[in-house]
């Protein structure tokens, strides 16, 4: 491993989870300095290592969401992997898991446990509906949940079946806010010389606490909203526009300010006190107007040039961008949003870079992806001090 002086740096963390939602965050707490240690059942792994798009059978997945971890291999279900779990905990500050709620009691480490072995650690608890309720139990994967928090129902044409997002938005979503509640909780436990505690939540609550306007549209105006192909009900104009060469822009004039200097870019002053289109609202009654207007006008210019004239104005547009054009886009590139990183088979690999960026404490790549178990020595011996004797019967027992 490189060099290691990120924020987070001296938190242990155990990754007892699999798939995506719960890893990425225990990902991105490793990419900030702390001790990723990747607990995997011994022979299979987590399931994210199979999971595509793949080469030559592997998964591209697995290099940028498992980096800055060390995999231990361990079956907890036995009764020596329980107590090599327990001794990991007690030098730990989180253990992160995303079984099934009940799971972990029915192997005998839950909460309870995990909190007489170490009075100060943190779990963090993420399911696909939470520990509590009628759905506490049901099996929970990130489209399903997507479905479930009333995300899909607004997405795609409203003569069309709905539409899932087209890779795990979810999942890592609700990572955002596995790592959030994680350092949360060691935070006040810190700060007020306080015991650990336990977070949780479901996936689909990640989402759903993202729309605050669709639970008060309901409530104060009774309002169900329906499917629409772009932002709608929000501010106006505002959505996807075509330009003369056929690429394709979205904008959003969220503000009066920004209205105002999309009107003046246009050469349309006469529309910023135009009755019908004065106020926010009243560009929102009179919206199939309006963005007939700008319609036109963005198809009467190249994107370049759009693009080019829209900045310098001050307009809130982007390009809608492939991954060939951001692999390509100078942006990317001065942000290091996209870097390389060693792999065992392919050489290299590119993966996202790290965010956010802290000027005194930056996060790093200190280490690729692990292999399966490729840390179980190092592990077991440093952290709890088994012999080779002793690790050698626990790989011919099947329990590492």
């Amino acid at each position: 491993m490189t060099e290691n002086n990120g924020p987070l740096t001296g938190l242990k963390i155990i990754d007892a989870s699999s798939v995506i939602a719960a890893p990425f965050a225990a990902c991105l707490l490793g990419d900030l300095g702390a001790e990723i240690i990747k607990v995997e059942l011994p022979g299979k792994g987590d399931a994210t290592r199979g999971l595509g798009p793949w080469k030559d059978s592997e998964s591209l997945r697995w290099p940028g969401l498992s980096r800055n971890k060390r995999s231990l291999t361990l079956d907890i279900r036995t009764e020596e992997g329980k107590e090599i779990f327990k001794e990991l905990v007690k030098t730990s500050d989180a253990v992160i898991e995303n079984f099934r709620p009940g799971t972990l009691e029915k192997w005998g480490l839950g909460y309870d446990v995990l909190k007489e072995v170490n009075p100060n650690i943190v779990l963090t608890r993420q399911s696909g509906y939470g520990q509590t309720g009628p759905y506490a139990e049901k099996a929970g994967f990130g489209t399903p949940c997507t479905a479930f928090s009333g995300f899909t129902y607004l997405q795609g044409y409203s003569d069309r079946p709905p539409v899932s997002p087209a890779f795990s938005l979810l999942d890592y979503v609700s990572g955002l806010f596995v790592a959030f509640g994680t350092v949360s909780a060691l935070y006040h436990r810190d700060k007020n010389d306080a015991e650990g505690q336990v977070v949780e939540l479901g996936l689909y609550e990640a989402m759903f606490r993202m729309m605050e306007f669709l639970v008060a549209e309901h409530d104060q105006l009774g309002k169900v909203r329906e499917r629409a192909p772009m932002l709608a009900g929000h501010s106006s104009p505002a959505g996807t526009y075509e330009t003369k060469d056929g690429k394709w822009v979205v904008l959003v004039c969220s503000t009066e300010k920004t209205w105002r200097r999309l009107a003046a870019s246009m050469g349309r002053e006469d529309l910023i006190d135009h009755p019908s289109f004065k106020t926010n609202q009243d560009r929102m009654q009179h919206d199939e107007e309006l963005q007939d207007i700008v319609k036109k006008f963005i198809a009467g210019l190249d994107n370049d040039l759009l693009l080019d004239k829209m900045d310098k104005d001050g307009v809130p547009v982007s390009p809608i961008l492939s991954i060939e054009d951001i692999f390509n886009h100078p942006q990317y590139k001065a942000r290091e949003n996209i870097v390389e990183v060693d792999h065992p088979r392919f050489g290299t690999v590119k993966m996202p870079g790290i965010v956010p960026k802290f000027s005194a404490t930056p996060g790093r790549i200190r280490s690729r992806a692990p292999e399966l178990g490729e840390h179980n020595t190092a592990i077991l011996k440093d952290e709890i001090g088994l012999t080779e004797e002793q690790i050698q019967k626990l790989y011919e027992k099947g329990v590492i």
